[in-house]
C-alpha cells in the first residue's frame, strides 16, 4: 500500500520571491500525502509560482522556468498564486504553461491540494473573470484573424465544413460538387488536403472528426 501512495505522489516545486509566502505554500503541501515537495521545476509534475501582481514579468518568469527545466512551455504545468490582481495576457500565460490560477488568501489547504492534483492529471482551473477574458480573446481571434481568411479555430475552413456536412448527410462526391458549384476533382482535392493535414484515415474518419469537434 505504501508503494502505491508513493507512486501516485504529485511532485510540486514552489517558486516565490517572498520567503514568507513560499513557506506558507510549502506548509500546505505537507498536509496532503498525495503531494511531495521538490526543489526545481525540472523535477516537478506541477510548479507553483507566487506573484503579488501577475503581469508581463510573471510571463517572463514562466518562460525562464520552462527553459531552466529543459521543457517546452506548453508542456509545463504552472499554478499561479496571485496576491492582489491579474494584469497579464491570459492566453499568453496559457501558452507559457499556466494551468490554474488561485487568489492568495482565498483558498484552503484542501482546495490547494486538489488543484495541484487536478493539474498534474491534465486538468485546470481559472477564476471566472479570467475565463471571460480568455473567451473574449478567442472570439477576437476568430472574428479578426481566422474568419477573414475562411478559417475556424479548429483549423478547418468553411469549404471543408460544407463538404463534410454533405458527406455526413450521405451525398456522393459528384452530387456535392454539383451542389457547391465545384468540380468533383476539386472536392476530392479538398478532402485529400483536409485528411492529410489532420492525419485522418479516410472519409468516414473525417466525418467522425467533424462531428466530435462540433463542426457539423
Amino acid at each position: 500500500m505504501q508503494q502505491q501512495v508513493l507512486a501516485d505522489t504529485v511532485r510540486v516545486a514552489v517558486h516565490s520571491s517572498d520567503e514568507l509566502t513560499r513557506a506558507g505554500l510549502v506548509s500546505y503541501l505537507r498536509h496532503d500525502r498525495r503531494l511531495s515537495l521538490t526543489e526545481t521545476a525540472r523535477e516537478a509534475d506541477v510548479t507553483v509560482v507566487a506573484a503579488e501582481v501577475a503581469n508581463a514579468s510573471t510571463l517572463g518568469l514562466l518562460h525562464r522556468l520552462a527553459e531552466d527545466s529543459g521543457a517546452e512551455p506548453d508542456t509545463m504545468n504552472f499554478v499561479v498564486v496571485v496576491g492582489r490582481r491579474w494584469e497579464a495576457d491570459v492566453s499568453a500565460a496559457v501558452d507559457r504553461g499556466m494551468r490554474a490560477v488561485l487568489s492568495r488568501g482565498s483558498f484552503t489547504a484542501a482546495e490547494f491540494a486538489q488543484t495541484l492534483v487536478a493539474v498534474a492529471h491534465g486538468g485546470g482551473s481559472l477564476p471566472v473573470p479570467l475565463q471571460g477574458a480568455l473567451m473574449e480573446q478567442i472570439r477576437v481571434i476568430q472574428r479578426e484573424v481566422l474568419a477573414p481568411r475562411g478559417l475556424s479555430a479548429s483549423g478547418v475552413n468553411a469549404r471543408e465544413v460544407d463538404v463534410l456536412r454533405l458527406l455526413a448527410e450521405g451525398w456522393e462526391l459528384a452530387d456535392i460538387a454539383d451542389k457547391l458549384g465545384f468540380s468533383e476533382r476539386t472536392i476530392k482535392y479538398v478532402l485529400y488536403g483536409l485528411m492529410k493535414r489532420l492525419d485522418l484515415r479516410n472519409r468516414a474518419h473525417a466525418v467522425s472528426y467533424a462531428i466530435r469537434a462540433g463542426l457539423i
